[in-house]
């Protein structure tokens, strides 16, 4: 299958590119910069030049594409809702261009836009917020919309997502302890992350590609959820800084602009999607990958802008 794929030189998709072209796949990936263009070349991969939000740059890309998966996203809280629209733009774009060819669009959301009323882990088949309350729910309202014209496009939501190098929303946990000279957590930190290795989430989008059912959503859950306290005591240990609970009001003076993100509870599950898919995530676990970090390199996902 020749795939297309968005957010290609980032940390989710530089590995969905390596396992795809494992898997006897033929990838295109989108790179905006010499460099990226140049690790995509050693992979293997062909290279399209372009930024994502180059809308006529991705209807050209898709026209020779078998399928579509779209990891691109800038995740920047200071502009998220700028970066959820434009995201918008961009599922639609491509969307449109595979809508009556049965072609696959695999795209990427997140397991924390849904929200649990009882404390059990969320599933695949539960509805997400609107874009109105939480704007990274415009990218798969986008989603929503192809479907209904009858797109083949699949959903895949992604938890915590690491490795040793890499920590997702936990490099910013880590930046304000080392500026804060501890390491915090709200309450009991009974509140908790759904995690997934990298190694697992690239075979889930691949997976997902191949024998995806159009309109589903896939969790790629390996851990339902880790405690934000185990999380805070790890990186504790890591960073040799104490640890302390801090209530619900001192949490924005910790955590600033993190801080409802770091009071919610988060379980997820990947139950559907391992029946369904035969998915089987066999990587480490996110305090293992913590406990064996760099503390000084471990950084977050950053831009998956291709």
């Amino acid at each position: 299958m020749q795939v297309f794929l968005t957010g290609a030189t980032g940390f989710v998709g530089s590995s969905v590119v390596a396992e795809l072209l494992d898997a006897g796949h033929e990838v295109a990936g989108l790179s905006r910069s010499d460099a990226g263009a140049e690790a995509l070349a050693r992979a293997g991969a062909k290279v399209c030049r372009g930024d994502v939000n180059d809308l006529e740059k991705l209807r050209a890309a898709v026209a020779s594409a078998d399928g579509v998966i779209h990891t691109a996203f800038d995740h920047d809280l200071a502009e998220q809702k700028r970066h959820s629209e434009n995201d918008r733009k961009v599922i639609t774009t491509l969307g449109e261009a595979l809508t009556g060819t049965g072609r696959p669009l695999v795209i990427t959301s997140g397991t924390g836009l849904v929200r649990s009323a009882t404390g059990e882990p969320v599933r695949e088949t539960d509805g997400h917020a609107t874009s109105a309350v939480f704007a990274r729910a415009a990218s798969e309202e986008a989603a929503e919309a192809l479907i209904e014209r009858g797109a083949n496009v699949v959903v895949v939501r992604l938890p915590q997502v690491h490795d040793p190098r890499r920590a997702g929303r936990l490099r910013w946990h880590i930046q304000i302890a080392r500026e804060q000279g501890r390491v915090a957590y709200v309450g009991e930190g009974r509140n908790r992350v759904p995690a997934v290795h990298v190694s697992d989430a690239v075979r889930l989008f691949r997976l997902a590609l191949e024998r995806g059912r159009a309109g589903a959503r896939y969790h790629a859950v390996a851990e339902e959820g880790v405690p934000l306290r185990e999380i805070a005591e790890t990186i504790g240990a890591g960073l040799r800084l104490p640890v302390e609970s801090i209530t619900p009001e001192e949490a924005p003076g910790y955590f600033g602009r993190l801080a409802q993100l770091a009071a919610l509870d988060l379980p997820a599950s990947g139950a559907q999607t391992r029946r369904e898919l035969g998915w089987t995530p066999t990587g480490p676990g996110l305090l293992a990958d913590l406990r064996e970090a760099d503390y000084d390199v471990v950084r977050a996902v950053g831009p998956e802008r291709g």
